[in-house]
């Protein structure tokens, strides 16, 4: 079988798990991981791979622009300071937390006598990446508040790029390039910074003809060349493209979809990014459960184990210091907020696509790339899974408030 036939295989995957959902009240993307596990198990059909080419130039540029595209434009303003706070500081710290925290708890395990803190700093900068897509779903569904709905996916937004970076130069370091904390920050700022101002130039580029096209097809082509070509043309020149995108995808709904779309060109772009963002997570949550292997998960569980715990208490740290620093201010968030923001920090496709590109005589790579992969199963599954209780339980959202599907 051909790959294009296995893609027309998972897009009718992907319709039947969109249709059982509507039933069994599992979240979508979750349902679509354990479909995955269970076509994988079985070996129903071969699937194509989930590779970093596949990730960066046909997944991540459309699912970062359609959720820029859309995010609360007035939110992500009035919390910007939070949302960069926990997309960069955030990350730092939970590398840090978990370069130090990790390396002796694998030695306590006996699980490799030899990981240390380098070993521990790459595994740290891959998994930074959160993917609440699951929890970002079922926030719209619920009606959650639109503030803690742009702080998780927010955070999500720009922490996909500052990941990429750090994972890039905590690569650097331990295969041994010479660089000081000066040198690594300039680096992080010129590659962010840089990523921003092309996104920025060819988004008001894209809202400039925008505001200058009344043609609903023209104007979702423009979109479209935008997201792929911010993206593309950061990474070109060896810059964030991630954040290019989100900068991009901003702008055109700032300064083109608001102020220069009819009504019914805003409905149909909006329409058409909501099924782009639909089919591009359908596809690579189900990659995911493809990719996953749980008899090689299961021989490694305790390091699993011990990864997922580390990373997920390290998160939760991470947001209790935002928390009470905020409240400092007068952004003070609920108390249940942060219980929320932590538990909803799932990862996803990044990671496992990361650790995959590490090179094959890395030391303790079969070990990485099982906590990564595991981690991920994990946080899909579990906080997935328990989400929708959590945020009833702590009167985040109501039962009652739900959107009719």
């Amino acid at each position: 079988m051909n790959e294009e036939s296995a893609f027309i295989l998972l897009f009718v995957v992907a319709t039947g798990v969109a249709l059982a959902v509507r039933v069994v009240r599992v979240p979508y993307t979750v349902a679509l991981v354990l479909a995955g596990l269970a076509i994988g198990a079985l070996q129903l059909f071969p699937a194509p791979l989930l590779t970093k080419e596949l990730l960066f130039s046909v997944f991540l540029p459309g699912l970062i622009f359609e959720a820029a595209f859309h995010i609360d434009g007035h939110q992500f303003r009035d919390n910007w300071m939070m949302i960069a706070a926990l997309a960069v500081l955030g990350v730092v710290a939970s590398i840090a937390l978990v370069t130090l925290v990790l390396p002796p708890i694998v030695h306590a395990f006996g699980v490799a006598a030899g990981f240390n803190w380098r070993h521990a700093l790459v595994f740290g900068a891959l998994i930074s990446a959160t993917d609440p897509v699951a929890v970002v779903g079922l926030f719209r569904y619920m009606r959650a508040p639109a503030r803690l709905a742009t702080l998780l996916e927010g955070e999500s937004l720009l922490n996909d790029g500052t990941a990429i970076v750090f994972f890039s130069l905590s690569l650097g370091i331990v295969q041994g390039a010479d660089s000081g904390v000066a040198e690594l920050t300039s680096q992080f700022v010129a590659v962010v910074g840089m990523g921003a101002a092309i996104g920025s130039v060819i988004g008001a580029a894209g809202a400039w003809l925008i505001r200058r096209v009344d043609d609903p097809m023209i104007e979702i082509a423009v979109t479209t060349s935008v997201a792929y070509g911010s993206f593309v043309a950061a990474q070109t020149l060896e810059v964030s493209g991630v954040i290019a995108t989100v900068a991009a995808g901003m702008l055109c709904a700032t300064y083109g979809a608001r102020t220069g779309m009819s009504a019914v060109t805003k409905a149909a772009c909006g329409s058409f990014w909501e099924y782009v963002a639909f089919a591009l997570n359908s596809i690579v949550f189900l990659l995911i459960g493809f990719e996953i292997r749980l008899p090689f998960l299961i021989s490694y569980w305790v390091p699993v184990l011990v990864a997922y715990l580390v990373v997920t208490l390290g998160r939760g740290l991470v947001i209790a210091v935002n928390h009470t620093l905020a409240g400092l201010t007068r952004k003070r968030m609920p108390p249940g907020w942060s219980l929320v923001l932590a538990w909803g920090g799932l990862r996803g496709a990044l990671p496992m696509v990361l650790v995959l590109t590490l090179p094959s005589g890395f030391p303790y790579r079969e070990l990485l790339v099982s906590m990564t992969f595991g981690v991920a199963v994990l946080s899909i599954l579990l906080q997935g899974l328990t989400m929708r209780w959590l945020t009833t339980r702590l009167k985040v959202v109501h039962e009652a408030a739900r959107v009719t599907p």
